[in-house]
């Protein structure tokens, strides 16, 4: 984008200025937890295929308590969604947390409930689509996590406790304590190393660059295959936030933002706070075009940076270092605020 950045407070890339959204599409409120009828498919869920694990009215009985749990306490980012004819089964999304490099993000997971719950925690699908951007969630869908006990833990009553444990406290630590701010700290062992020292400090800025890139290509794929009963959800969440990712992808490419930190973006030339890698830097012209025309395509074009009708002018990736191939390459690098390609 040509224009200058005027100067724009943002708050995990949500922008707290009341900005017009670009369509009139009206906005729907999403409950944060819902109950799916029994007559719906849930054939996408990662563990529609396995056996149900409903054995017993005491069994119904501690998974009812759980949704009453759920229903009655969930935090304005977590939204759910269980199944009647699967009472096993569960669905739920967490958006990503302010001043972290996962801010509005998206991140889904597919959870069951075992047969002898609560005496053994449920098990949890990342929905990953092969993007490892956090120690702790891996490309192969795998959680690892001391509430889950599919980590050893430090100490005893950070594992999952039957009498105490609840579905709530699984959700909320993913939220709060795996993606964080600083997660390269999450990895075994590097908790003990000083977060505000180097070379640490730099290791965990450049980590920041990798997550919030990966983050970036996850939201691709779900604007791509949105999970179902999650398809409107995921339409909205783009739409209010387009613009505010955006705004965050450039302040992050030229360093006048730093990946993780609560965001105050200033105007162009002043205000610099972290150089980021060239890694880091090619890896946004690659993303950023991407992003832009995706949601161009979910009626939620960005206010100043390219419209709806811009959006089919894109060039496509057909293998290019920079994913930008034709003529047109220097102008739309141009229009969306990069350099042009080497």
């Amino acid at each position: 984008m040509d224009q200058e950045l005027t100067e724009i407070k943002v708050e995990g890339g949500m922008e707290e200025q009341n900005q017009q959204q670009s369509n009139s599409t009206s906005r729907r409120e999403f409950k944060h937890f819902d109950i799916i009828p029994a007559n719906s498919i849930t054939n996408d869920h990662h563990y529609f295929a396995s056996p149900s694990t409903l054995s017993s009215p005491s069994y119904q009985k501690k998974i009812m308590k759980e949704w009453r749990i759920l229903e009655d306490n969930l935090p304005d980012s977590i939204y759910v969604r269980v199944y009647e004819k699967r009472i096993d089964l569960l669905r739920a999304v967490i958006i990503g947390p302010a001043g972290t490099p996962y801010h509005d993000g998206l991140f889904f997971f597919d959870i069951q409930f075992p047969s002898d719950y609560p005496n053994k925690p449920p098990t949890v699908c990342y929905r990953s689509f092969g993007n490892r951007l956090n120690p702790n969630l891996y490309a192969n869908d795998f959680v690892c996590l001391s509430l889950l006990n599919t980590w050893h833990g430090e100490y005893k009553n950070e594992r999952w406790i039957p009498s105490q444990s609840t579905m709530l406290q699984v959700l909320v630590s993913i939220q709060a304590l795996v993606l964080n701010e600083q997660p390269f700290f999450n990895e075994p062992g590097y908790a003990q190393y000083s977060k505000t020292s180097d070379p640490w400090k730099r290791s965990s800025l450049l980590y920041n660059e990798t997550a919030f890139t990966l983050s970036c290509k996850t939201m691709l794929c779900i604007l791509n295959t949105p999970p179902t009963f999650f398809e409107e959800f995921v339409v909205q969440h783009f739409r209010d936030r387009g613009d505010a990712i955006l705004t965050a992808c450039k302040a992050y490419d030229t360093g006048r933002a730093r990946i993780g930190d609560q965001l105050t973006i200033t105007a162009a030339g002043t205000g610099i706070q972290n150089m980021p890698s060239r890694t880091f830097k090619t890896s946004m012209e690659q993303i950023y075009p991407k992003l832009v025309n995706s949601f161009a395509k979910n009626n939620g074009s960005p206010n100043g940076i390219m419209n709806t009708s811009n959006a089919s002018e894109l060039p496509s990736d057909n293998g290019s270092p920079n994913g930008i191939t034709d003529t047109s390459n220097a102008s739309v690098l141009r229009i969306i605020g990069f350099r042009n390609p080497i």
